[in-house]
This record gives C-alpha cells, structure tokens and sequence, in this order.
C-alpha cells in the first residue's frame, strides 16, 4: 500500500455500556410479574429488562442499581436509561434517576490490509502482547486513554474503554 494514498476508516461504535441507580430498592418479582419483557433470574438474583426503542438490554438488581448494554452512542444509553426507569415509576416504585455513568465504549475497525502480528507484537513490546495458543489477536493497551485495542491479523481491531 502506497503512503501517499488516503483511505478512509469506518470506526463503527457497537456497545455503549451504563451505569445508573434508582435510590430505591425494587421488587424483582412484582418487575418480574407486570413488567414488559422481562426475564427473571431468581437464582442470581436479577432481572433482565429489554427495550424495543432504543435497543437496549438492562440487568436490574434488588439494590437499585440497574446496568444498561447495547446502545450505539452516549445519547442513546442515557435516553434508554431514562426509558428503563420511567417504566419502573409506571411499575409503582419510587425511582430516582441518579448516578448516570458510562462505564464503557465497544467500536469496531477493520484495515484494509492484513496485520503480520508477531512482528508488530515485536516492534511495539511494552504495550502489545501476543499469545497466539490462548487468543488469536494482539492485546495491544493505550494507558493514557485506558482503552484496548484487540488486533487481529486479518486487520480487524476491536477498541474497548
């Protein structure tokens, strides 16, 4: 590939993952009961909670605190958060949207060449690592923006933090 030539990269965000809390305990088996796609897991202890708009997966626990996945950005997560809770009011308890936090981001890359990775393992010592009898791809962890890229030879990177 030449260096002069300019391609384009698509770095598509797939998972925003969120924290929040309720400041009130609930009631996993009334949620379980009149709640809306709802799985109850009683030997956990949780529930899980889908939405349909935005798409969102939420695991709810007896303390109040409820964990939110499958969002695509940061304004999506909040709004399904605020979603989520809203129909926990409709349920009958007294939730407090409060401690919102995105705690982690998934984006996917892929390059358009392939990726000799024992050499870049070998070029970029400190921070990748290379295990090919445990993982197929290099660990390759950015400190500074706490973030971990998974590079895999055929140029696809996956980018978690």
């Amino acid at each position: 590939m030449d260096a002069d030539s300019d391609v384009a990269l698509d770095i598509l965000i797939t998972n925003v993952v969120c924290v929040f809390r309720t400041r009130c305990h609930l009631n996993l088996r009334k949620i379980a009961l009149e709640g809306a796609n709802v799985i109850y897991k009683r030997d956990v202890g949780k529930v899980l909670m889908k939405l349909r708009k935005p798409r969102i997966t939420a695991t709810i626990w007896s303390s109040g605190k409820v964990i939110c996945t499958g969002a695509t950005s940061e304004e999506e997560a909040k709004f399904g958060a605020r979603r989520l809770a809203r129909s926990l009011q409709k349920l009958g308890f007294q939730v407090i949207f409060t401690d919102f936090k995105v705690v982690n981001v998934l984006a996917v890359c892929n390059m358009p060449f392939e990726i000799r990775l024992p050499e870049f393992t070998k070029s970029n010592r400190p921070h990748a690592s290379y295990e090919p009898e445990l993982h197929p791809a290099v660990c390759y962890r950015i400190k500074a923006l706490r973030a971990t890229l998974q590079i895999f030879s055929t140029g696809s990177i996956t980018v978690t933090g």
